[in-house]
């Protein structure tokens, strides 16, 4: 029987314990450093190459970076939620737990889209207000939502690698490669129709994609568009499906060999 309290409490609470016990940025010296500065100067790095090379301008590499930066938490993070069980030697506690898998793993990722959410709006903010882009004031509540959208396809993603993690020793080698993926792929930094057509459809399904180019219309003064929305959702679904029908083979196939730490 579904018990609405019983499963908030193990999404929040053990969301919370989780992300304090394995996110291993929670040291403000490590957080501001790593989740805040890193992703700014990587904002201005491409504004000034862009204007360099004469590629796009300030508001196509300011904002599709800013919307980017959340990667940086939700993509690792989602990785180290499961990774890290396994590296602390957690991971037989968790999977031996006779609670539902959905909302335990859902848990695990909450924080990380939170994390998201706070880095894009931070780095979007302050290299606005550096570089001088006006925002519309109408246009927060839809950048609000874009936003939030964007860290949770990109937290379902993360979630998905870190399945892998069930499976590969070094998973952290393949979150390296999916971020290079998400910079090259997504159109935060690289104008798409620039791409191969191959590079172009794959971003199509990647998270982030639809959420960048949302955002920019936000910020030019154009109203929210609704289907890049709703396909930034439907892709983090796909995801985050695809996450959690990983972590369950995988789970069972550990099951049936006795090795639920995966040494």
């Amino acid at each position: 029987m579904f018990r609405f309290p019983a499963t908030a409490r193990l999404v929040v609470v053990g969301g919370a314990i989780s992300y304090r016990a394995l996110f291993n940025w929670t040291t403000p010296p490590m957080f501001i450093g790593t989740l805040l500065v890193g992703p700014l100067l990587q904002v201005f790095f491409f504004v000034f190459l862009g204007r360099e090379l004469g590629v796009a301008d300030d508001r196509f590499h300011l904002v599709g970076n800013a919307v980017l930066a959340a990667s940086a938490s939700c993509v690792y993070g989602g990785t180290m939620a499961v990774a890290n069980e396994r590296r602390y030697g957690t991971l037989g506690a968790v999977l031996l737990s006779p609670r539902h898998r959905v909302p335990l793993w859902i848990g695990r990722a909450l924080p990380y889209v939170l994390n998201g959410l706070f880095v894009s709006a931070f780095v979007l903010t302050a290299a606005a207000l550096v570089l001088g882009l006006p925002v519309p004031a109408g246009a927060l509540p839809g950048l609000g939502l874009v936003l939030l959208a964007a860290a949770a396809a990109c937290s379902a993603f993360g979630l998905a690698l870190g399945a892998l993690g069930l499976r590969f020793r070094d998973v952290f080698l393949v979150s390296n490669v999916a971020s290079s993926g998400l910079l090259l792929l997504t159109g935060a930094a690289v104008p798409r129709e620039s791409l191969p057509e191959w590079m172009r459809f794959v971003g199509e399904l990647l998270p982030l994609t639809h959420a960048a180019d949302a955002a920019r219309r936000l910020t030019a003064g154009g109203g929210l568009d609704g289907s890049l929305l709703g396909t930034e959702l439907a892709v983090g679904a796909g995801w985050g499906l695809l996450a959690v029908a990983l972590l369950a083979v995988f789970e069972r196939g550990s099951r049936r060999r006795a090795t639920l730490d995966v040494m």
